[in-house]
């Protein structure tokens, strides 16, 4: 019953104009006890400036409607802030992920070296290059953005007459510092072949090649066996 007496009390508040004249009618009578009611409203107090003054558009709960309202939209401005800044750190992941590289040393029937010192092999036969981070000329790899890359390469050396001496060695080196490398020394085997593959974190213009140590040679590759490539795993935001 007191929920019913309530309800009804609501009703005829939102009819009010909040009027304390003295009543002269059944319909005053109820008018103004809905306006003068004390008890607990259904919607926990109302602003008679703006139920019966303004009734177009109004609530008893404007207000609380309001607050959701901007509450709602600052978090949707939140989130949209958030994922602005995730599509851009996954554009600048993916932007320029497409790092690749192949290239193989120029076919000769000759030797290549030896000399008296180290010298970078230049594998200009390039076969690909996504990227442009490799340099025929110099036969160096120079990282266009930062991330973990794989290398390898391939070195092969054919002597020819049996019993002659098959001596070689190489190293892959990233500035200067020494990471991997491939020898052979001995008289037993005329031709033979070696390959190293590693996985090197570089930052934006490291450079990475092949060299061949001073006193060593290749010989007679004519079938494009001494090979040297790489390519991006994944990138680094930063390192």
């Amino acid at each position: 019953m007191k929920t019913a007496a309530v309800a009804v009390l609501g009703l005829l508040g939102a009819l009010c104009l909040c009027s304390r004249t003295e009543a002269t009618t059944a319909w005053d009578v109820l008018r103004n006890s809905a306006a003068n009611f004390t008890g607990i409203l259904p919607c926990g107090g109302w602003n008679c400036d703006c139920e019966f003054r303004n009734p177009k558009g109004c609530c008893c709960v404007a207000s609380q409607l309001s607050q959701l309202e901007e509450a709602t939209f600052m978090r949707m401005v939140g989130l949209w802030t958030n994922l602005t800044g995730l599509t851009g750190q996954i554009d600048e992941i993916i932007d320029g992920r497409n790092i690749a590289f192949t290239a193989t040393l120029t076919p000769t029937p000759g030797c290549f070296g030896p000399f008296t010192r180290n010298v970078s092999i230049p594998y200009q036969n390039i076969t690909l290059n996504q990227g442009y981070g490799y340099n025929g000329a110099l036969g160096a790899f120079t990282a266009p953005r930062p991330g973990v890359y794989s290398f390898s390469y391939t070195v092969y050396s054919n002597m020819g007459p049996a019993r002659e001496r098959i001596y070689y060695k190489t190293q892959l080196v990233k500035d200067g510092q020494v990471i991997a490398s491939s020898w052979e020394d001995n008289r037993e085997d005329s031709e033979d072949s070696s390959t190293q593959s590693v996985l090197l974190p570089l930052r934006q213009g490291n450079q990475v090649y092949v060299e061949l140590v001073s006193g060593r040679y290749l010989c007679a590759d004519t079938q494009n066996y001494n090979t040297f490539s790489g390519y991006l795993v994944y990138p680094l935001l930063e390192m």
